[in-house]
């Protein structure tokens, strides 16, 4: 059942029934809408280390940290990284973030480094970025979404040219366009 409405509101609901003839419901049900919390979406909750771990655990079919770290096709896909420090919830994030998915609270972002909802120096993500289906998506559709983008941020265009975002979509690019 809807809150009551403070008196206030319903005073300036009537003011307004009275001065322009708007429905006295739909303004009431429009304040009710305005005033109500909204549900917290619990999906985009950060995850917790012991979340983290047993997502990678899963992924490389361990059961623990020593065993992730023993596990060859783990040592294959850290290869070439920094070492890492095990003891940081961070290393578990950037391990999440580059070997299984986009972390939950960092799903659909804003921002100067986001396009279509990644940060596009987080996550190495190119069918997200140029919002292509890799089952459908033709080179003509990449090429496009491609030149779409890059139009955007090239570094000539003064309004949103920018050299870091314009370098990063050119290796996204190739990287869907390579052809050994």
């Amino acid at each position: 059942m809807p809150a009551k409405l403070a008196p206030h509101i319903l005073t300036e609901i009537e003011r307004l029934h009275q001065a322009h003839n708007y429905d006295p419901q739909i303004l009431q049900v429009f304040a009710q809408l305005v005033l109500t919390k909204p549900p917290k979406d619990k999906k985009n909750k950060p995850l917790t280390l012991p979340q983290l771990k047993q997502a990678l655990y899963r992924k490389f079919n361990v059961t623990s940290t020593v065993a992730l770290r023993k596990n060859g096709k783990f040592q294959m896909a850290i290869d070439g990284t920094e070492p890492l420090n095990y003891a940081l919830k961070a290393t578990w994030e950037q391990l999440y973030r580059d070997l299984i998915d986009v972390l939950p609270n960092e799903q659909h972002q804003t921002g100067p480094d986001c396009i279509n909802g990644i940060n596009i120096f987080n996550y190495f993500r190119p069918w997200q970025v140029f919002s292509l289906d890799p089952e459908a998506a033709t080179d003509k559709d990449i090429r496009d979404a491609y030149h779409r983008l890059s139009k955007i941020y090239h570094p000539d265009n003064p309004k949103t040219g920018n050299r870091r975002i314009f370098e990063r979509l050119e290796q996204m690019y190739r990287s869907l366009t390579y052809k050994p």
